[in-house]
């Protein structure tokens, strides 16, 4: 053997087998430069004192062209999901990864975290697995690709989630009043908006913006303090400050009649079918058949302070009511006491909400010294969840179409994370309401304005029925 070549070669063993701290100081840091042998034609290379972790990472950043760095930064979000997608198809192709959805491809990163002691351990499953038609390629398939391949190929993107902070219209409201008790703007479904100002009631066609004004009770010397709109869209119901209960056609634009039985002002309305419920000052809940004589009529006591809200359930069944007390009541089509009472709010409860998606689940928002957003399963009378808003909260409505609350600030249930919060009002927002579609709000406040915002998506997250019963999903 070359004498040279084997005093270098000893040279390298002794410079290996030496403590970390004298390689440190013979190299002059961790990242020194390999030491070559070079004998004859041959190149020996040693790796010794090389950070494999560090110089991995910098070389993938300083072997990209300076035109390569601007096309990443200059790259659209579909690019980079073109990316994650072709990563997800690599790991299941090369490590039998087996993800179906690019939303597999986190949790199977967080499974797999790679080893910051060494470049190439990566942790690979290698248990064995029967033959499922998952994981592998069907002898009569024409496609190299797994079946797990093709549905994550399959898989729809989810778009991102855009909701714009600029209200699309605004209409000024002049004497809308700056009231936490009433309930003065209602949304019909044949699309006419219904709003009390002052002593009027004025409906506003989001198809032709043309503005009527349906009833002046300045005649009488009474002012407006709730209105609400029965299912059909054809009449309005209008509370009264004196305690009175019209019901208007709004095609025709007369008053069918007016109830009585109310002594101090009605705050809340809301319909079932035929028949109106009324909650008013005086602490009484008034159920009347608009078909029927005035004198058939049911009377719920049970609050012992103004009552302010009012919803029936999707069902039909049941009916919430919140009052000024703090109590949030839950009343059936039958009985004329409360089935269930919550106490947990700390001021008023106004906003009131029945979930459209999960059967029995209400949500309740409590005045100034509460604050909080409040669910509760009226199947079991259990609280479920809870969460500071921050704020007073005046009103509620649930998305049609998602599992979301607005109330100005968007939620996401169950997981009460925030989607989006809007501003633009310069006084606090009391009234809400939901456009037929589902997909637009409209907010009224005491600076006299209503701001109206797209809010909701039609788009739903519904899963594809795999039942053998469904026949629309099979070819006979």
């Amino acid at each position: 053997m070359d004498q040279e070549y084997e005093r270098r070669l000893l040279r390298q063993i002794n410079l290996q087998n030496l403590p970390a701290e004298a390689r440190l100081s013979r190299c002059g840091s961790v990242t020194c430069s390999p030491i070559s042998v070079k004998s004859g034609d041959r190149f020996i290379p040693t790796r010794a004192g090389s950070n494999w972790s560090i110089n991995f990472h910098s070389a993938n950043e300083n072997c990209r062209s300076p035109g390569q760095n601007q096309k990443a930064k200059d790259a659209s979000p579909d690019s980079g999901k073109d990316t994650v997608a072709y990563a997800a198809l690599l790991r299941n192709e090369l490590l039998g990864a087996g993800i179906e959805s690019v939303s597999d491809l986190h949790a199977d990163e967080r499974r797999r975290a790679v080893c910051s002691h060494g470049l190439f351990r990566y942790a690979v499953r290698t248990k064995s697995t029967p033959f499922d038609g998952d994981n592998q390629v069907s002898p009569f398939s024409l496609s190299p690709l797994t079946n797990k391949s093709h549905k994550l190929l399959r898989s729809p993107r989810k778009p991102a989630r855009k909701i714009s902070k600029i209200p699309f219209k605004v209409l000024d409201a002049p004497e809308l009043q700056d009231d936490f008790y009433l309930n003065l703007v209602d949304w019909s479904t044949g699309n006419l908006l219904s709003v009390g100002l002052g002593a009027c009631v004025y409906l506003w066609s989001a198809c032709t913006s043309q503005v009527t004004r349906l009833c002046d009770l300045s005649v009488d010397g009474d002012s407006v303090t709730s209105v609400c709109w029965n299912e059909r869209g054809s009449l309005v119901a209008v509370g009264t400050h004196k305690g009175y209960v019209q019901i208007w056609d709004a095609a025709g634009g007369r008053k069918l009649t007016s109830l009585e039985g109310h002594s101090a002002r009605v705050g809340a309305l809301a319909w079932n079918g035929e028949q109106l419920s009324s909650g008013s000052r005086d602490r009484v809940i008034l159920q009347r058949d608009v078909r029927t004589p005035p004198s058939a009529e049911r009377r719920l006591q049970g609050h012992r302070q103004e009552v302010c809200g009012l919803k029936w359930s999707p069902d039909h069944q049941h009916l919430a009511s919140g009052g000024n007390d703090n109590k949030l009541l839950v009343w059936n089509s039958s009985s004329l006491l409360p089935v269930q009472q919550y106490s947990e709010h700390l001021a008023a409860v106004k906003a009131i909400a029945w979930s459209p998606h999960q059967h029995g689940l209400l949500a309740s928002g409590g005045g100034t010294a509460d604050r909080c957003l409040r669910f509760w399963n009226t199947l079991t009378g259990q609280a479920l969840q809870s969460t500071d808003t921050g704020s007073q909260v005046c009103n509620l409505a649930w998305s049609k179409h998602a599992n979301e609350l607005n109330q100005i600030l968007v939620w996401k249930y169950p997981s009460l994370t925030q989607v989006a919060k809007l501003t633009g009002h310069s006084y606090r927002v009391l009234y809400l309401a939901v456009s037929p579609d589902g997909e637009a709000i409209v907010t009224g406040a005491g600076d006299e304005t209503l701001r109206f915002w797209n809010i909701f998506s039609k788009t739903r997250c519904t899963k594809e029925s795999k039942s053998v019963l469904n026949l629309f999903t099979r070819i006979r």
